[in-house]
C-alpha cells in the first residue's frame, strides 16, 4: 500500500500481488543469508580453536559485537572526513570581499 500510495514501482513485477510475493521473497532470501552469516561468524571461533588446539577466549557474540562496533567506528570516521571535505570546498567558494 505504501509503494503504490507514493508512487513507488519494482520494474517488470505488476502491481498489487505480484508485488508483495516478489518483495516477500526478497526479503526470505536476505534475511536467510544473513541469518547464515550470523552463525558462520559466530560459530567460527569455536572452529579454529579446534583446528588449531588453542583456547580462545573470544566467543561468537564477543566477535558479533567487536565486528558492529568496528563498523560504527569506520562510518564515523568517514562521516568525519565527509565534513572536513566540504568544510575546505565551501571555504574556497565564498564570494570575494566576504569574510
Amino acid at each position: 500500500q505504501n509503494i503504490q500510495k507514493y508512487g513507488g514501482y519494482i520494474p517488470g513485477i505488476r502491481p498489487g500481488r505480484s508485488t508483495e510475493l516478489y518483495l516477500q521473497r526478497v526479503m526470505n532470501r536476505v534475511t536467510f543469508l544473513g541469518a547464515v552469516f550470523l552463525v558462520v561468524i559466530a560459530l567460527l571461533p569455536y572452529l579454529v580453536q579446534g583446528i588449531i588446539r588453542v583456547n580462545i577466549w573470544l566467543g561468537g557474540t564477543s566477535a558479533l559485537i567487536a565486528v558492529g562496533v568496528a563498523l560504527d567506528i569506520v562510518q564515523q570516521m568517514e562521516a568525519h572526513l565527509i565534513m572536513r571535505h566540504y568544510e575546505g570546498f565551501l571555504k574556497k567558494g565564498r564570494i570575494k570581499g566576504r569574510r
